[in-house]
């Protein structure tokens, strides 16, 4: 069902898909069957959404970005132009997998610079910033910094997006505690 949405001429929409009030489909997208996308979306030019991929609300798609079938979205995601999901990890033409994909997870408000790679089977935490470039090979903490091939984490980030300094206090006003060297909290003031 698509119901107050704008929806650019040049895009392809398959049957038995939901998008959610006030997202917008711009130029030469494709969302292909089963998907779900929820409200106040936008997905940039070139962007091609697999079947039964969920997609949150407020989640903003880039240019030339894949969401393979196996990837979830939740809330507020933000993907940059050209980043790259896969969804099988050892992938052969002649040997298809015949749709069993392995489950990739972005968690609500996390955010993919542009060109960076997510390997499938991983979970990238909550709020968590991954650098332009860098190559995901394995589950990312929450608030969590990351970059470089393959992606390392360097620090942590605020809600807000900001790098948390060493006292984990961000000049927008939220603090955080490390719970361990792994885990960071944000308090509650």
């Amino acid at each position: 069902m698509v119901i107050d949405v704008y929806i650019h001429e040049s895009s392809y929409i398959d049957n038995d898909v939901q998008i959610g009030a006030g997202t917008k489909v711009w130029h030469f997208c494709h969302v292909q069957s089963g998907a779900r996308i929820g409200q106040h979306c936008s997905l940039g030019q070139n962007v091609n959404i697999g079947n039964r991929v969920c997609i949150g609300n407020g989640v903003r798609i880039q240019n030339n970005v894949s969401i393979y079938e196996g990837v979830e979205l939740e809330d507020n995601v933000f993907c940059g132009p050209s980043c790259v999901f896969t969804n099988v990890l050892t992938p052969r033409a002649h040997f298809p997998v015949n749709g069993v994909y392995a489950k990739t997870l972005v968690r609500e408000g996390a955010s993919l610079g542009a060109n960076s790679t997510v390997v499938c089977g991983t979970t990238i935490g909550r709020s968590a910033l991954i650098a332009a470039g860098a190559v995901v090979t394995h589950n990312v903490p929450d608030y969590a910094l990351m970059a470089g091939v393959p992606a390392r984490q360097i620090g942590w980030v605020c809600e807000c997006g900001r790098r948390l300094d060493d006292s984990l206090q961000c000049s927008c006003g939220r603090h955080y505690t490390l719970i361990d060297p792994h885990h960071l909290t944000q308090d509650n003031n």
